[in-house]
């Protein structure tokens, strides 16, 4: 019986990874892609006139942070140093509401930090690129990047007047060129913030459309790899159901079970989650904790005899990306 179970398992997933990687060709490479999105954003704008979730600006030494809730769980992120008025935004998949931001805090834009291709993270970069004249466009060549006007290779750093520093991070896995911003908090005195697109939620990680298990483990061993005190700023609203799942692959993590009830308590008035901080991360977020123990007893994991250490944890974050894809389309 138990043999059938995960046969019956295994089938469904590659029925649900064909389903998924058919509909990726068309959303990605197509027109049908953009015109989806347009629609897409007509709907929320009409379902959440408001957003999606309520935010709060984050301001840590005159640099603020303003979430911004777009379609039906993108956030869309302005940044602001409030001394010289200069903003730079970080995936602007839906102008109308970036622009409305920028007014309101009268900011002028100086650029567009695009994580990667997908039209929930860049639709808007023309448009805002047409309303701002000196708007410059940065992300990675390899991800077609809509309005790109400055490629960006790993470890580049991006300065916009004394106060905001960037340094992009090539961690590609989701997408072939997907980047993820680190703006240094070193420069006001304050903790760093890093804008994950759709490599790292809060507890949870991006699908792997365009890179395999291995690929994927460097890129989050990347955010690992950096200061606990690190602010997380993801591209989508995923708390919940990624708590949820995470219970499930490692019951026994009394953090993971903390952080749940909190985020039940702020998601059942529509609050948004972020940010986290990356040490918090590290203690319930299942995809950065492939070395743990604890989460290879609970998947039932164990490393081979001839099997490397960082071959072993891919493995894990494999086991880990199928359990979770079968999660989410059950």
């Amino acid at each position: 019986v138990v043999v059938n179970s995960c046969i019956e398992e295994h089938m469904q997933w590659h029925k649900t990874l064909f389903k998924n990687t058919c509909r990726y060709s068309l959303y990605t490479r197509t027109k049908l892609g953009y015109i989806f999105h347009k629609r897409q954003m007509k709907k929320a704008r009409e379902r959440y006139p408001a957003g999606h979730s309520k935010t709060q600006p984050t301001v840590i030494n005159g640099i603020k942070i303003i979430p911004v809730p777009i379609l039906s769980d993108n956030y869309t992120y302005v940044v602001i140093d409030t001394a010289s008025n200069m903003a730079v935004v970080v995936d602007p998949a839906d102008p109308q509401p970036v622009q409305a931001c920028l007014e309101e805090e009268g900011a002028e834009l100086q650029a567009v930090l695009c994580t990667h291709k997908h039209w929930d993270h860049s639709g808007g970069n023309r448009a805002l690129k047409r309303r701002y004249m000196s708007c410059r466009v940065y992300g990675n060549a390899m991800d077609s990047i809509p309005g790109l006007t400055h490629p960006l290779s790993d470890k580049d750093t991006i300065d916009f007047g004394t106060r905001l520093h960037f340094r992009a991070f090539y961690t590609p896995g989701h997408t072939v060129g997907h980047v993820i911003y680190l703006l240094d908090g070193r420069a006001i005195g304050g903790p760093s913030s890093l804008f994950s697109g759709d490599l790292v939620f809060l507890s949870g990680c991006g699908r792997m459309f365009e890179g395999n298990a291995s690929t994927m483990l460097s890129s989050l061993d990347t955010v690992g790899s950096l200061n606990d005190e690190t602010l997380l700023w993801p591209g989508h609203e995923y708390a919940e159901d990624n708590l949820l799942f995470a219970a499930e692959v490692e019951p026994c993590n009394v953090v993971r079970d903390q952080k749940l009830q909190w985020v039940l308590q702020q998601r059942g008035q529509r609050l948004c989650t972020c940010p986290s901080t990356l040490a918090e991360e590290k203690q319930y977020n299942p995809f950065l904790r492939s070395h743990s123990q604890d989460l290879h007893r609970a998947l039932g994991l164990q490393q081979k005899q001839d099997e490397d250490w960082t071959s072993y944890r891919a493995r894990v974050l494999e086991e880990l990306r199928r359990r979770k894809d079968i999660y989410k389309d059950r």
